[in-house]
């Protein structure tokens, strides 16, 4: 694939980026590890994040043990997303098109790219919807032309690509850090909060384990791009430090939002989140609550774009799977575009009264989906061929020595996810084991083990592809990758 006209191998927020599925030569990798965990710790500082809070909170159980499950929740769920950070800089690649080693090319467009682009709907839809509640509160436009707006900024911002990303969470770092002191300040003015946290009341286990699959979920969700904005690091950057960097940031922002989110809906008493803020505002000083709506509108319109950008690769990586794309800005402009309209056509239908159940539901089958691909991949990277992948054939549509089918990452997914099912439990559906044991929902820890044990089973079975050459690679001298390496 082409590559384009090149850069420098410093940073230029101001020009569009060329690379979309292709790999990062390392004359052109630049950027701070810092740079990547303002990326992390901002991207969670947004409506969007601070919905998890009402949503846990409407699924049962009581406001002291809610709290407990998201903490819980998101310092587990960000383990494996930071994992997956550490495979960028190594391969200089896609997550997605990593995904090819695992699923064939084929096979990976058929089944894990289809659920990221899924994933990136999903969000961008959630996206979408506060975003036009939260222009119409500020300004009294209608729900349709905040969208369009909205999606407008967004899409310059995805266009512009990686550097622009990173830099636009450089700046945003300090005003976020602003606006939720002032929410933490708002939801501790009145009593209710700190009383509630006083009085933990019953513990729920259903009610505790949903929570901390919706938490979990969150941030996993960001797993399938997340290497995505590491992939510029130069290759020798500690995998060690990157896990951190990305793992502190993302954990300690999500955590901080989710409660955040929570107590304001306990103290405003508000059903919906774009109301539920604005009164935290005003709780910490009357008409604070539109300054810090602008502030979280603008935050969360970032978010919009780091959807769009990964989504739009994802769009890509589906269509290369077939035949090879052009990395050209053309063709990503084509993708962010085509994107932001079924963002919209999807937001249209769902609408804003239908968020929290869209949301939370979303979250779900979100987290379900992503388990056995997380398993498999890291299991795949870490431990079968530890970080040792024929680049050159990675990025070749015939699949190369990973094939355009990989019957066995494809059967583990499926047989995975047949053994999560008795364990999954939601609105619409309870396992049966799951109603064994007072509808607890255990199938996050039971996907992740019985991905890794089965996915090792079949790479003993079959090794084709296992251990390229060491020249075929893009590191020298292959050797595994880990978070203490």
């Amino acid at each position: 694939m082409s590559s384009g006209n090149h850069w420098d191998g410093t940073e230029h927020p101001t020009r569009i980026e060329v690379h979309s599925v292709d790999a990062i030569p390392p004359s052109e990798r630049h950027g701070r590890l810092a740079s990547l965990g303002a990326v992390w710790f901002v991207s969670n500082l947004n409506p969007t994040a601070m919905a998890i809070g009402i949503v846990v909170l409407g699924s049962g159980g009581t406001l002291f043990w809610g709290l407990a499950a998201m903490i819980l929740g998101s310092a587990t769920g960000t383990v494996f997303m930071a994992l997956h950070s550490t495979q960028g800089p190594h391969l200089g690649l896609p997550q997605m098109i990593q995904s090819r080693a695992q699923f064939g090319s084929l096979g990976a467009a058929a089944t894990v790219l289809i659920i990221a682009f899924v994933n990136y709907l999903a969000y961008n839809t959630m996206d979408a919807i506060l975003v036009s509640d939260a222009v119409n509160a500020l300004t009294g436009l209608s729900v349709g032309s905040g969208y369009v707006l909205a999606a407008a900024i967004a899409a310059g911002i995805a266009l512009f690509g990686y550097d622009m990303i990173h830099k636009v969470n450089r700046i945003l770092v300090a005003p976020s850090l602003c606006v939720m002191v002032v929410l933490t300040v708002g939801v501790f003015t009145h009593r209710d909060a700190s009383l509630a946290l006083l009085n933990p009341g019953p513990f729920d286990v259903a009610a505790f384990t949903t929570a901390f699959v919706i938490t979990a979920g969150f941030q996993l969700g960001w797993a399938p791009y997340v290497s995505d904005y590491s992939r510029y690091l130069p290759a020798d950057t500690s995998s060690r430090k990157l896990f951190w960097w990305t793992y502190i940031p993302s954990a300690s922002s999500a955590i901080w939002v989710f409660v955040i989110g929570a107590l304001a809906q306990v103290e405003t008493g508000a059903q919906t989140p774009v109301a539920a803020f604005i009164g935290a505002g005003d709780a910490f000083h009357p008409g604070a609550g539109r300054v810090v709506l602008c502030g979280l509108l603008i935050t969360l319109l970032v978010v919009m774009a780091i959807n769009q950008y990964g989504g739009s690769l994802t769009m890509l990586s589906i269509a290369d799977s077939f035949a090879p794309i052009e990395s050209t800005r053309k063709n990503r402009a084509v993708a962010i575009f085509a994107m932001a309209l079924m963002v919209w056509a999807i937001a249209h239908t769902v609408g804003a009264s239908r968020f929290n159940e869209f949301y939370g539901l979303a979250l779900v089958y979100l987290a379900y989906a992503f388990t056995p691909w997380t398993a498999i991949n890291l299991t795949d990277y870490f431990i079968v061929r530890r970080g040792n992948y024929a680049v050159h054939d990675l990025l070749d549509p015939g699949g190369g020595i990973y094939g355009r089918w990989n019957w066995r990452g494809i059967v583990v997914y499926g047989l995975t996810l047949v053994i999560m099912a008795p364990f999954m439990v939601t609105s619409q559906f309870i396992g049966l084991l799951a109603q064994q044991i007072n509808n607890i929902d255990l199938s996050l820890p039971v996907g992740l083990v019985a991905g890794t044990l089965l996915y090792l089973a079949a790479s003993k079975v079959r090794r084709s592809g296992a251990n390229p050459a060491p020249e075929a690679c893009r590191r020298p001298e292959p050797r595994s990758v880990s978070p203490s390496s």
